[in-house]
């Protein structure tokens, strides 16, 4: 029998970044107390001095009497209900080091769009592999949406996805705000992973952009990814859903084109010349995209699903290959 979310939940976000930053912000909205794993003790001392975070979305202002903030992984999981895991892909291990808490009786909704560079796992995955998290205790929650414009109270929308519907409505109740129009599904899988391959294309928009390609051109290259995302999806994960929904076309479109997007701007300045770790170095800031390529790369090598966009990124992302010549031969397989 599954785990079902009660409607007194206690909510806890791990994760100290401009997304983890965002969503806490969204939660503060409906609850009197939410938790906050931030990890440093500096980080958490600014926030409850002054109700900001000094390092991520610094305009977002919270009330520090709402937030119970934790340096340590086993308090923030003893005292919670769903834990909304918002670490950086690269760094999950960190964070979870010396976990010994059980997570049996717990929620686990990711909203990492990314996956974990040398094991290849998505962070539902790592949970499911590492603790022993069931699949019934988990979920996935996806854009489009940007935490720039969370932070500017802008209206977004979230889809989230369990496997039981009925915790979907638990987890999209808490979130809906005045600013926050919530979905609900039960495609976890799917969504995991067009969050995952829609940071590739972003990188590949902004290669494109870099290297003086128009707005013509990139509705073609963007139109051809969706179509590469969903081969992905239905070869892999075979199920009826809806790639035309804001969970999957949305948050690709959003990903590609909007000034927020990271991974656009990495893939701009690489297409302007930049190495990638010098670009990495200028961001200050994870590029989901980066690692995905390369993950997905050594995925794809068992079940070779045709996805040229993805392996033309990897080419010029992890073996030096020219981005110029990458993208004119490119062309030639885009319809």
């Amino acid at each position: 029998m599954s785990l079902k979310i009660p409607h007194n939940a206690r909510y806890t976000v791990m994760g100290s970044g401009s997304w983890a930053t965002a969503i806490t912000k969204i939660l503060t909205h409906n609850l009197d107390q939410v938790g906050w794993y931030v990890r440093e003790p500096a980080m958490a001392d600014a926030i409850a001095d002054t109700g900001h975070n000094p390092q991520f979305s610094s305009s977002i202002e919270f009330d520090p009497r709402k937030l119970k903030l934790y340096l340590s992984v086993n308090d923030a999981v003893k005292e919670s209900d769903v834990l909304i895991v918002v670490i950086p892909s690269a760094y999950i291990d960190v964070w979870m080091e010396g976990l010994t808490e059980s997570l049996s009786n717990k929620f686990i909704v990711s909203a990492v769009k990314g996956i974990i560079p040398q094991s290849n796992q998505t962070i539902l995955g790592y949970m499911h592999k590492q603790f022993g998290v069931d699949e019934s205790q988990m979920g996935f929650v996806t854009g489009p949406c940007h935490a720039e414009e969370i932070a500017l109270e802008r209206l977004s929308f979230l889809t989230f996805s369990c496997q039981d519907e009925a915790n979907s409505k638990a987890i999209a109740q808490v979130f809906a705000c005045p600013f926050v129009h919530t979905i609900t599904g039960t495609d976890v899988q799917g969504t995991e992973y067009a969050s995952i391959l829609k940071n590739i294309y972003a990188v590949a928009a902004g290669v494109c952009h870099g290297l003086g390609y128009g707005d013509n051109f990139l509705a073609v290259l963007v139109s051809n990814a969706h179509v590469e995302l969903s081969r992905f999806l239905q070869q892999m994960f075979p199920a009826h859903r809806e790639v035309n929904h804001s969970a999957y076309l949305g948050d690709l479109l959003v990903t590609c084109y909007s000034q927020f997007s990271r991974n656009r701007t990495l893939g701009t300045m690489v297409g302007k010349g930049y190495r990638v770790k010098d670009a990495q170095l200028e961001m200050n800031m994870v590029a989901e995209g980066y690692y995905a390529t390369q993950c997905m790369h050594v995925l794809n090598k068992n079940y070779q699903v045709h996805l040229p966009i993805a392996e033309t990124m990897y080419r010029i992302l992890y073996e030096n290959a020219d981005a110029k010549n990458e993208i004119l031969a490119l062309t030639e397989q885009l319809h």
